[in-house]
Formats: structure tokens, C-alpha cells, sequence
């Protein structure tokens, strides 16, 4: 089956009945693309490259983290959502020629000196719905938060994750989350690659005949840059620990 919101509890359900279950990236499968396109035709393709081995699956499994897993997607999804308010609020004053910057428009205390400076009352108002929306974001925020950190404190593995230089308690819940286990990866560079940190290389002609013999080229194989196809928030935290332990004293 191709991964889609359907899959994940499509997946449990078949799960005990089936030997076994491929969810697919149809993205990773450029041959669907070829041809007609129908349910149909779908199913078949699909059954031919399963029967060759040419599916990639993506990646399953429950392992006791459900809960974990939800309650970071909801932390995650509600985190981008107050920023994304908190940048509305800020286009508002710009746009209306007023300077602000940084997080002191966003606090309740001066927050009635900022709408004073917004002459028209329709824009005031829809400064002030603004607000209520984020300090009801911020509200729910808290909750997620607190109910992350209680539900992955019950996992050792967050416990050790945490002895990790800049990883605090909702570093580890949420790599616990996204991560799950680490025997899911054959080894650290699937790790590296999950999370965007892969570097990827184009090389050709190899090899070449010098002599009558055939000889491996001396020629370095051309770095491309890391690689594109990754889980994003992943990528994100571990950025953020990267930059957090930089800048403060530590061990690293």
C-alpha cells in the first residue's frame, strides 16, 4: 500500500491477519509515473515491483510509542502553529509602518501600549483576535507539554537521551518520538541520512585502460551536498542542540 494518512491504522489492522505488510513511499517509485494512471493499473505496478523487490518500505512499527509519537506530532503541529500567529501579528504592525521586533509584542504586559498604536479599529480588532489566538495556542501548548514529558518519562530511553550535552526534556521526548528505535537503522549512516545529515556523491568512469590494463581512476568522486530526502523535524532538533551546545560552555 502507498503511504497515506490510511496506512497507519490500516497497517494495525491487517497486521495479524497478514504474513506480511509493505507501506510504500510513492514518491520513491518513479515507474508508477510511466503510462495510464487508475486504481487498477496502480495495484498491478505495484504488485510487479513488490514481486521484484524494487519497493522501498517505509518504516511501521508501534514498540510501546504510540502515545510518545502522538503527543509530539501535536507539540510539534501546535508549535509551528503559534509561530505562524506570532508572525501574523508582526506582518500586521509592519505593515502599518510600526517597528517591532523580537518577543516583547507577543507578552501580555505592553500588549495594550502595541494596539494603542494601531489608529484604525478594524485593524485593532484583528490585532486582538490575533492575540486570542495565541494566547489560546500558547494554552494548549502547556498541556501538550506537560502530558509529552510525563508520558516519555516512563521510557528509560529518555533517561538516556537526556545525558546527551543540549538534550533536555523535550529534545528527548521528541527524538524518542521521531526516532523510536534505534535498531531500525542497519547502522549510524542510516541514522545520518534519516535526519538530512547524509552527504551524497555523483561519480562516473571509474575506471579506465592505461596501458593495456584496466586502472580505478584517481579522480575524487564530486560531493553534491547532503541529502534532501529526510524527516524534517528531525533534522530541525538536532540543529538546535548543535546550535544551543555551541554557544554555551560544556563538553562540547
Amino acid at each position: 500500500m502507498k503511504k497515506e494518512p490510511g496506512p497507519a491504522w490500516l497497517y494495525d489492522l491487517l497486521k495479524p491477519h497478514v504474513k506480511r505488510i509493505v507501506v510504500c513511499n510513492p514518491r520513491r517509485n518513479a515507474l508508477l509515473k510511466e503510462g495510464s494512471k487508475s486504481d487498477r493499473v496502480d495495484a498491478r505496478e505495484l504488485a510487479e515491483l513488490l514481486y521484484t523487490k524494487m519497493l522501498r518500505p517505509v518504516y511501521h512499527r508501534d514498540h510501546g510509542m504510540r502515545v510518545v509519537k502522538e503527543l509530539a506530532r501535536s507539540y510539534v503541529t501546535i508549535s509551528k502553529d503559534q509561530a505562524r500567529v506570532m508572525t501574523r501579528v508582526k506582518a500586521l504592525y509592519r505593515s502599518w509602518g510600526i517597528a517591532c521586533s523580537g518577543k516583547q509584542i507577543s507578552t501580555v504586559r505592553p500588549r495594550s501600549n502595541w494596539l494603542e498604536k494601531i489608529t484604525e479599529p478594524g485593524v485593532r480588532h484583528r490585532a486582538e483576535f490575533y492575540y486570542q489566538q495565541l494566547d489560546g495556542l500558547r494554552s494548549v501548548r502547556r498541556e501538550v507539554r506537560r502530558e509529552l514529558l510525563q508520558e516519555s518519562g516512563k521510557h528509560k530511553a529518555s533517561q538516556l537521551l537526556r545525558q546527551i550535552p543540549s538534550i533536555g526534556p523535550i529534545r528527548a521526548a521528541l527524538l524518542l518520538a521521531l526516532a523510536q528505535t534505534p535498531h531500525r537503522f542497519r547502522s549510524k549512516r542510516q541514522l545520518w541520512t534519516y535526519s538530512g545529515f547524509g552527504i551524497e556523491t555523483h561519480d562516473s568512469a571509474e575506471y579506465r585502460y592505461l596501458a593495456g590494463q584496466l586502472q580505478r581512476s584517481e579522480k575524487p568522486p564530486q560531493v553534491r551536498g547532503l541529502n534532501r530526502n529526510y524527516n524534517h523535524d528531525l533534522k530541525n532538533l538536532f540543529k538546535s542542540a548543535a546550535t544551543n551546545a555551541v554557544a554555551k560552555s560544556g563538553p562540547l
